[in-house]
Order: C-alpha cells, then structure tokens, then sequence
C-alpha cells in the first residue's frame, strides 16, 4: 500500500513513496484509472492545474513555497536517466 503523502517531509520521503507508487503499478496497475504514461501525466497535469481547488475543497492553502523547480527537473530527468 503506498504510504499517504501527509508523510513526505524529505527528499528520503519522497523517493520512497514514488517507489511505492511503482510498486503498486507494477503489482496492480490495471487498477489505476491512469495506467499509462500517457494518461499518468495527463492527469497528473489536471491535478496541477487545480491543485489551488483540492488544497481549498480540504481546507488548506497550496504551498506557496514548494520547490516546483526541484520536481520539474526529477520529472525530466526520469525521461532519460537510468
């Protein structure tokens, strides 16, 4: 079971949970509503976009201070990096 993301406060954190989401793919990715890639960053993209509408519907403010640039490049340099 992936670990909630409530419980990410590292770098260590982070790289364990998206290895968990691997581990749930690779167990039972036919679950996911987005199961392939195409899918995943199309979602993924959606969410981003309204991520101001989740943090408000569960009563908290978007992280003004998050390193958007940090995720951008761990998202780009898993197209290549091995």
């Amino acid at each position: 079971m992936t670990p909630s993301p409530e419980h990410v406060d590292s770098r260590e954190d982070l790289a364990s949970f998206v290895r968990s989401l691997h581990g749930s793919y690779v167990d039972d990715g036919n679950s996911w509503d987005n199961g392939d890639l195409g899918g995943f960053l199309e979602a993924l993209t959606a969410w981003i976009d309204d991520a101001d509408g989740w943090y408000g519907n569960a009563g908290r403010e978007l992280p003004a201070n998050g390193d958007w640039n940090f995720f951008a490049r761990a998202l780009r340099a898993a197209t290549r990096y091995e």
